[in-house]
């Protein structure tokens, strides 16, 4: 029942993360056709709606609502005494992480009176993309995990929504780095969208960031005296379980 849960904290915090994503979107486009504002109001959303989730949702499962979070916390903690996430939590963590994302995305377009489920088309996949997305998941497991080697993981809110909002505009990408979120996006044909053939590369690269970015922390914190988690509030997280 503790596994059930946490997938449903996963499920729950994914879906809510994507349709303030995609709402957010269909929102800005709709009060302004200046891509600028549409993106810097999409930015703020997600960055402030990801913020909130995290400290709701992180004593309850960690708060990942990212396959690639998963991963690494289970490959960065597997040889400690308390693992962050062990293997059958991660195989119960993707799939409602990837459930949660469609569901989100079906969500947002229903709320806008837009066909509940629809197919994007909007093209994602120039070589310069792809490259955003590697610095944008590189850079989010660095953020998440360098603040838990350091034991200041309750500060993962504030950081971790600030660095989204920021690579939303310093990646060329707006910063996916979430292969969850970006097959929910798939399933809207709004602002926030992306076409199903340039899901497997945004996918390839943000794997390829997450892999850049465990070696980058490792290479900084070698003898870290803490122990990496994948929770962004391991200890409360310790307790409702």
């Amino acid at each position: 029942m503790n596994l059930a849960r946490r997938a449903l904290a996963e499920f729950a915090g994914t879906a809510a993360l994507v349709a303030v994503v995609v709402g957010s979107g269909i929102m800005a486009a709709d009060l302004s056709r200046d891509v600028g504002v549409q993106l810097l109001a999409n930015s703020l959303a997600t960055a402030a709606g990801l913020a909130v989730l995290i400290l709701i949702l992180g004593p309850v499962s960690g708060a990942h609502f990212n396959p690639v979070v998963s991963v690494a916390a289970w490959v960065l903690t597997r040889r400690d005494a308390a693992p962050a996430v062990r293997g059958r939590d991660v195989a119960a963590y993707v799939p409602a992480q990837v459930a949660g994302a469609i569901a989100g995305a079906v969500l947002a377009n229903a709320m806008y009176a837009l066909p509940a489920v629809q197919i994007s088309a909007r093209a994602r996949s120039a070589p310069h993309l792809l490259l955003g997305e590697v610095v944008a998941t590189a850079g989010l497991i660095v953020v998440i995990f360098a603040l838990t080697r350091q034991g200041r993981a309750a500060l993962a809110p504030v950081a971790v929504g600030g660095y989204i909002g920021a690579a939303y505009w310093f990646t060329s990408s707006t910063s996916f780095a979430n292969p969850a979120v970006t097959l929910g996006r798939a399933f809207t044909d709004t602002f926030a969208g992306i076409a199903p053939a340039s899901v497997p590369g945004f996918i390839a690269a943000q794997l390829a960031g997450a892999a850049l970015g465990g070696l980058l922390l490792v290479m900084l914190y070698p003898n870290s005296p803490q122990p990496v988690t994948g929770s962004t509030h391991q200890a409360a997280a310790d307790q409702l379980r």
